[in-house]
């Protein structure tokens, strides 16, 4: 059985928006039997003026919901998601509003 340090590095990119708009992506280099939590601390989303709240916002690796504690492979893309301003619904409903009104 290999120890956590002696497995391949692993290349991830973790990809994160502080607000509307405004998307990043920054790849990182972890060894071997990494999480996500250290994916998303080596990236620096949690530092700084645009910092993330990891405990309080959705992570995922490709689309799919994970724990902090999940293992990445490599090539992962580790995504911190922001919460929703509005109900998607009814965001297009408003959208579409302005079409059933017709012109005036």
């Amino acid at each position: 059985m290999a120890r956590v340090s002696d497995a391949a590095p692993l290349r991830v990119a973790v990809a994160w928006s502080a607000r509307p708009g405004e998307a990043r992506e920054v790849g990182v280099e972890l060894p071997g039997g990494a999480c996500v939590l250290d994916a998303i601390r080596a990236s620096g989303a949690t530092v700084g003026v645009d910092a993330v709240d990891v405990s309080t916002q959705a992570i995922g690796i490709w689309g799919r919901s994970v724990g902090l504690d999940a293992k990445l492979s490599e090539g992962d893309r580790v995504e911190i998601y922001r919460p929703l301003q509005m109900d998607p619904k009814e965001a297009r409903r408003r959208r579409a509003l302005p079409r059933k009104q017709g012109p005036k």
